[in-house]
């Protein structure tokens, strides 16, 4: 891993834009987050926060500004104004805005998003709720056909070596490309 985004709710853990969140301690989420900051080598922390009084979001995002994490997010952040008082609180300290499709923050284009001084952007659900509907499909393919896999069609779905070149290209965007080894 090379970043990890670590946050400060109670078990069981929720979508940051879900309701029924329960948020730990500010102090006892500050020794959790200190632990993993004085630990780390080569890793990005973002410091996450799903407070959801707004007298709470604020201290705690100027309380994560006030670590060594080098990013901060609020989740489920519900307008504009609302990201313009983070902002402020936060001051100078990298801002991150979770973008999720039908979710409690509004949709925002990267333009937009840079005018409000946010650094970073996460688009988790795009894919995330593809690659559900695409699981469900195929579960739903199998279990019809008895647990018979279909045959394979190019054109309809991505096979071993098109699956494999895929991976390949996202991850040597990050990493030098290995040359392959033949076992």
């Amino acid at each position: 891993a090379s970043g990890v985004i670590l946050e400060d709710q109670k078990r069981p853990r929720r979508c940051g834009h879900a309701d029924g969140k329960q948020v730990l301690p500010l102090e006892e989420y500050l020794e959790k987050l200190n632990l993993v900051l004085e630990s780390r080598r080569d890793l990005v922390v973002v410091a996450r926060t799903d407070a959801t009084e707004e007298d709470d979001i604020l201290r705690r995002a100027e309380a994560l500004a006030g670590t060594d994490a080098d990013v901060v997010l609020v989740d489920g952040v519900r307008s504009v104004e609302w990201i313009k008082r983070i902002r402020k609180v936060v001051g100078d300290k990298p801002l991150l805005f979770n973008q999720i499709a039908g979710g409690k923050s509004p949709r925002l284009s990267l333009s937009e998003l840079t005018d409000l001084e946010c650094q970073v952007a996460i688009y988790s659900t795009p894919c995330l709720f593809a690659a559900h509907a695409a699981i469900d499909s195929a579960l739903t393919d199998l279990k019809e056909a008895d647990g018979r896999l279909p045959e394979f069609v190019p054109a309809v779905g991505i096979g071993v070596q098109r699956s494999t070149e895929l991976l390949e290209k996202n991850i040597s965007r990050h990493h030098p490309v290995r040359e392959s080894v033949s076992v």
